[in-house]
């Protein structure tokens, strides 16, 4: 059992420098460092995750810079996926909800309406490598219908079939 007693543990430490081995109760900013790597600097509320604050993932470098509520990432935030790309936009209950837009690493960008994670309403996909664009109505990820917008400004204007740019 030493073992678990000498591996990481949580560490809270206030503002005033106060370190302790747990939020509960803790209203202010502070900074967490998590067993597994991960740290959150921002604000509590009665040791609860609320409001501006910075989490960091360790194991894949990833981050998110934005509002918190209730410990979930919601309102306006910036994460940055160690692959993906990155997010800026509305939050809600820490998924990708509201309007936002996301740049994948390819350089390609989706800038439009999400609904819990996927694209949903009204959005325009931009394709860098081919500047062509995909604008109109999305649901679950998909454009339903709308315009295949050509460089050159010819464009299709219709209905779209399983139509997932980014996969």
């Amino acid at each position: 059992m030493a073992e678990e007693e000498d591996g990481p543990k949580y560490v809270f430490t206030t503002e005033n420098q106060e370190v302790k081995d747990s939020s509960r109760g803790y209203t202010g900013k502070a900074l967490a460092q998590y067993p597994q790597g991960d740290s959150y600097f921002g604000y509590f509320i009665d040791g609860i995750r609320e409001g501006r604050g910075l989490y960091r993932y360790a194991s894949n470098g990833e981050k998110y810079d934005g509002e918190w509520k209730a410990n979930f990432k919601d309102g306006i935030g910036r994460m940055t996926y160690a692959k993906a790309g990155e997010y800026h936009g509305f939050w809600e209950h820490g998924r990708r909800h509201g309007e936002g837009i996301f740049t994948y690493s390819n350089g390609d960008v989706y800038s439009g309406w999400w609904k819990f994670g996927n694209k949903e309403g009204t959005g325009t996909y931009t394709f860098k490598a081919t500047g062509m664009k995909l604008f109109g109505q999305w649901k679950d990820s998909s454009i339903t219908t709308g315009r295949w917008i050509y460089p050159n400004g010819m464009y299709y204007e219709g209905g779209f079939k399983n139509n997932k740019p980014d996969g």
